[in-house]
């Protein structure tokens, strides 16, 4: 345990390369809004959220909607309550003070390969906390990279970068996927989703279709417990 920061870093590395390829989406993004690399480099430290970055930067226009950012920023990056719930089992003997120093170094990737490892190994934060170290280095240098390539780089998706977003989370949600009683709770998962994306506008497609599946995934395992007993 004494060195799972150090492994922790280690294990990201390796998915480190697909956040680097989507976090140069973004700097180009950025050379095409407008922003600086300064203004890119503080939402990268105090945001450190990629999908939510992403929402923000599309946001961005010369009229800031400062307002309609920070609330699209915020329903998207809502799912981190669920997301703090599950680790309560990694900081079961820590203090409050860890658990607001770590948190903020939470990102989808290492949350991921925190709770895959946690299921065959005792770990302590030191190895979310270092993975989280990996993926901000790793994405910090794909942003950065992106922008400086960014104004010879007019179209990121003749270049297939466009889908690296999509292909990291694909990857995670399969390494995540336990069994067959996981197929119907990700099928409702992704039906709310879609019908809240086409009726009802904004961001809220994204917590409706979390919420939903996560309470189905609850009540299904509950049944199947109850079946068995």
């Amino acid at each position: 345990m004494n060195n799972d920061f150090k492994n922790g870093f280690i294990a990201n590395i390796p998915i480190g390369l697909s956040v680097f390829a989507y976090g140069s989406v973004l700097g180009m993004l950025c050379t095409q809004k407008g922003i600086s690399l300064t203004e890119l480099v503080l939402m990268n430290f105090f945001i450190f959220a990629g999908s939510a970055q992403f929402v923000m930067v599309e946001m961005w226009s010369s009229s800031l909607d400062i307002i309609g950012i920070v609330l699209a920023a915020l329903m998207i990056n809502l799912r981190y309550f669920l997301v703090g719930a599950s680790l309560n089992p990694l900081f079961v003997n820590s203090s409050k003070k860890d658990k607001f120093k770590y948190m903020h170094f939470v990102a989808d990737e290492n949350w991921a390969i925190t709770m895959n490892k946690l299921k065959s190994q005792e770990l302590t934060p030191l190895f979310l906390f270092g993975g989280g170290i990996s993926i901000l280095l790793t994405w910090s240098l794909g942003t950065i990279s992106g922008y400086t390539l960014g104004e010879f780089i007019s179209d990121p998706s003749k270049y297939g970068l466009d889908f690296a977003f999509v292909a990291i989370f694909t990857a995670l949600a399969f390494n995540m996927y336990k069994g067959k009683e996981d197929l119907l709770p990700w099928f409702i998962t992704a039906l709310v989703a879609i019908v809240c994306e086409h009726y009802i506008p904004g961001k809220f497609y994204i917590i409706f279709g979390a919420i939903t599946g996560s309470l189905s995934a609850v009540y299904l395992s509950k049944e199947s417990n109850d079946a068995r007993t």
